[in-house]
């Protein structure tokens, strides 16, 4: 009878576990950089059906409740100096530094924020085939620093969406930093990447001894 008694309270506490334990989050990896772009899947990019509308952005933020955007909370994040924060996440003040062109910056407005791995370019990868809320997620990524950079809009709008093979930040010293970030968020995202891409991403790689990508993935 005990036996039984007990068997029964088992199948009880197994039959609560899966609403009660929640799933075990995703271990962050470090990886060479030689490494990392050889884990990238290498398929062919194709645009057919892109809409930049089909990625939401800038939505409400990490903190529905502080009344700022992504792009407002990602410029609060990276400021060397805090500006600010006016009524309705008015921005005043700050300093920053844009890494891709080395360049102190004292007003939030002469800054974009980068999509480290461009709209576009996560489409032709593999965003064809996510979910709007997926898509959503990536447009507005703050789980991952090199998700979203803070960078003069000169050099955001001269990168576009060309990927390294097409584009490299201006300043020569930080563009082992940048192929690191761009593979990094691929993999966050398990994104692809086409041969020509790869073929460009090893030609750096091979200038950039001990770099390495740290990722983790998004879902």
């Amino acid at each position: 009878m005990l036996k039984a008694v007990l068997r029964g309270l088992a199948a009880a506490l197994l039959s609560v576990l899966p609403l009660t334990v929640s799933a075990p989050a995703h271990a962050a990896e470090t990886l060479s950089l030689i490494a990392a772009i050889d884990r990238l899947p290498v398929h062919a990019e194709s645009r057919d059906g892109y809409d930049r509308n089909a990625f939401k952005h800038w939505n409400g933020g990490e903190d529905r409740t502080d009344g700022c955007n992504t792009r407002a909370e990602v410029l609060i994040s990276e400021a060397v100096e805090p500006p600010t924060v006016g009524p309705r996440c008015r921005l005043t003040g700050g300093l920053w530094w844009s890494y891709y062109d080395q360049t102190w910056v004292t007003s939030a407005s002469s800054l974009d924020i980068d999509h480290m791995g461009p709209l576009a370019e996560a489409w032709d990868s593999g965003a064809y085939a996510w979910t709007p809320a997926q898509r959503e997620a990536y447009a507005n990524d703050q789980g991952a620093k090199q998700s979203l950079v803070a960078v003069t809009a000169r050099t955001n709008r001269s990168k576009a969406d060309q990927d390294p093979g097409e584009w490299l930040p201006p300043a020569a010293e930080v563009h082992c930093r940048y192929v690191a970030e761009w593979v990094g968020t691929k993999l966050r995202f398990s994104l692809s990447a086409d041969e020509a891409e790869v073929a460009a991403l090893r030609d750096i790689a091979a200038g950039c001894p001990g770099q390495t990508v740290t990722y983790e993935l998004a879902f």
